[in-house]
C-alpha cells in the first residue's frame, strides 16, 4: 500500500508533513491475534448484531491490521454487486480497528472510500489497513481491499481518526443502545 495524497480535490486526504512516530501500544493484539470488539452489537464487528457483517480483524506486523469478508447476496446493490455502502462499512470497521494498535479509543472524523472495480457477489473480499501516522488527537490510516491479487485492487479508502475518551465521548448516547444496562455498568467502574 502507498500514501495516497489527493490535494487535487477538495477535503481530499492528505498526510501531514509533520506526522509523528508511533510505537505500538503494549497491550494491543500481537500479530495474527483477533483485535478486541468494542461493542457487541457493532455493525461491523459485532458478534450480536443481526444483520452486521462480524468481522474479525486482526493485528499484521508493524502497524497494520487485515480482515476478510464473504461477499452474501444479501449485499448486493447493483445486480450481482456489493453494495457501495456495505463497502463503506467494511473499510471503516477495518480501519477503525488500526488505531488500536497505538492506543485506546478513537472515532471517525473523515472516510473516503475510492472504488476501483465491482466486487461481486460471491467472492470473499481481503481487506488490510496500515496506519499512517499521528498529528497530536489526529490518526491517519490507509486501507486496501482486493479479492486474492493485492496488486488489483477493487477499492482503496482512506480515513482520519480523533482519539477520545470514551465515557466522555458515548455518556449522552447510552440510553439509546440495544445494551443500555451493559454500558451504563461500563461507563460506571473506576
Amino acid at each position: 500500500m502507498s500514501t495516497h495524497s489527493r490535494p487535487d480535490r477538495p477535503g481530499g486526504f492528505v498526510v501531514p508533513a509533520d506526522i509523528e512516530a508511533m510505537t505500538r501500544h503494549p497491550k494491543a493484539a500481537g500479530p495474527g491475534e483477533p483485535i478486541r470488539r468494542h461493542n457487541p452489537m457493532c455493525l461491523g464487528c459485532g458478534e450480536d448484531a443481526p444483520r452486521g457483517l462480524h468481522l474479525v480483524v486482526r493485528a499484521g506486523e508493524g502497524f497494520t491490521v487485515e480482515t476478510e469478508m464473504d461477499v452474501e447476496p444479501w449485499m448486493e446493490g447493483g445486480p450481482g454487486v456489493i453494495h457501495g455502502g456495505v463497502l463503506s462499512t467494511a473499510f471503516d470497521e477495518v480501519m477503525s480497528t488500526a488505531p488500536l494498535l497505538v492506543g485506546p479509543s478513537a472515532v471517525t472524523v473523515h472516510l473516503e472510500v475510492d472504488f476501483l472495480a465491482p466486487v461481486p457477489v460471491g467472492s470473499r473480499l481481503q481487506l488490510s489497513a496500515r496506519l499512517l501516522g499521528r498529528q497530536r488527537r489526529k490518526i491517519y490510516v490507509e486501507a486496501l481491499g482486493h479479492i486474492g491479487d493485492p496488486d488489483q485492487p477493487v477499492a482503496v479508502g482512506h480515513s482520519i481518526f480523533v482519539s477520545i475518551d470514551a465515557r466522555e465521548h458515548f455518556a449522552d448516547h447510552v440510553e439509546r443502545s440495544q445494551m443500555p444496562d451493559e454500558y451504563k455498568q461500563r461507563l460506571s467502574r473506576p
